[in-house]
């Protein structure tokens, strides 16, 4: 009794207005691949640039580390006391070792001061309510004294994934900081 009531119901449907069309719509697979496409392309772009991103500015802040640990030699073995460099010429220096990434002459900035322990050196960022604190010094020191360069840049963040991004500087831009603590040699 169960296969005349279901043989009669399946007779039924397909008198239906529109089954024709439902099931030749359903078994076609036309543009399948490009509709799934098109709703997984915008997600898997934005993913890709975010990882592309993140990878360029840890990228960067690599060479700042490299550029910073190369230029704060000068100071600690003297060369930088001895050639009189003030805050301008350390800064060229240090723009010779940054290759490329950087806009060296209009982005940089350059902090170097002296102190009297190592327990004193802040280590915080310098951002006070999403702006960069620009007071900066330059004092290299003396043989013997503990000195801090500290190389800092605001790079640009174009990708931002809902609300999740790079920056933590106002104007989308995030604070790359390079830091170098020493005690000078007895270059004298």
């Amino acid at each position: 009794m169960t296969e005349t009531t279901s043989a009669g119901l399946a007779k039924f449907a397909k008198r239906l207005p529109g089954y024709a069309t439902a099931r030749r719509m359903f078994r076609q697979q036309d543009g399948a691949a490009a509709i799934e496409f098109g709703m997984v392309a915008a997600p898997f772009l934005a993913l890709v640039f975010a990882i592309m991103e993140t990878a360029i500015v840890f990228f960067a802040g690599q060479a700042l580390e490299t550029a910073a640990g190369d230029s704060a030699r000068l100071i600690m073995t003297g060369q930088a006391q001895n050639a009189g460099y003030d805050q301008g010429k350390f800064k060229e220096a240090v723009c010779g070792k940054i290759y490329g990434l950087f806009n060296c002459n209009a982005g940089l900035l350059v902090d170097v001061k002296k102190y009297t322990s190592f327990a004193s050196v802040p280590l915080a960022k310098p951002i006070t309510n999403g702006n960069v604190d620009t007071n900066l010094s330059y004092t290299p020191g003396e043989p013997g004294d503990i000195v801090v360069v500290r190389l800092m840049y605001q790079w640009p963040v174009y990708v931002s994934l809902l609300g999740l991004n790079l920056s933590d500087v106002s104007g989308g831009k995030r604070l790359l900081m390079s830091t170098i603590a020493f005690r000078n040699e007895p270059y004298k």
